[in-house]
């Protein structure tokens, strides 16, 4: 049974936000990817597209979520449906931002200056 005990999730970071991987390909995963992010109070955020459906949970904090056209505030227990396709960015107020993120393998980020990542928490 491919259990993860939480002293060996591994921690990547990117534009000042955390991200703290379980399940992923090279973790045992063969088809999600769920890791928990760590957003700093204050954060602008990067906005981005994805190539796969990501869900994620807010475990506390508000923030500001841009999807496409559409602007909404989210509260700790909200969850965020993010499609493939349209722009998305998650920004932060006066306290930080705890989510648990899940999406399928083979997830990349499109970035507003075109450059693609595969980000190494979904590896």
């Amino acid at each position: 049974m491919p259990v993860i005990p939480a002293a060996d999730a591994v921690v990547h970071e990117l534009h000042g936000t955390t991200f703290v991987a379980y399940a992923a390909p090279s973790r045992g995963s063969d088809e999600l990817c769920a890791w928990r992010v760590e957003i700093p109070a204050g954060s602008a955020g990067t906005p981005h597209t994805v190539t796969r459906e990501q869900v994620l949970c807010l475990v506390s904090g508000i923030a500001r979520v841009t999807l496409g056209d559409e602007i909404r505030t989210v509260t700790a227990g909200d969850v965020i449906v993010v499609p493939a396709g349209p722009a998305f960015c998650l920004e932060t107020t006066a306290e930080p931002v705890v989510a648990w993120v899940t999406t399928s393998v083979g997830l990349q980020a499109e970035l507003p200056d075109g450059s693609t990542i595969v980000p190494p928490w979904t590896l």
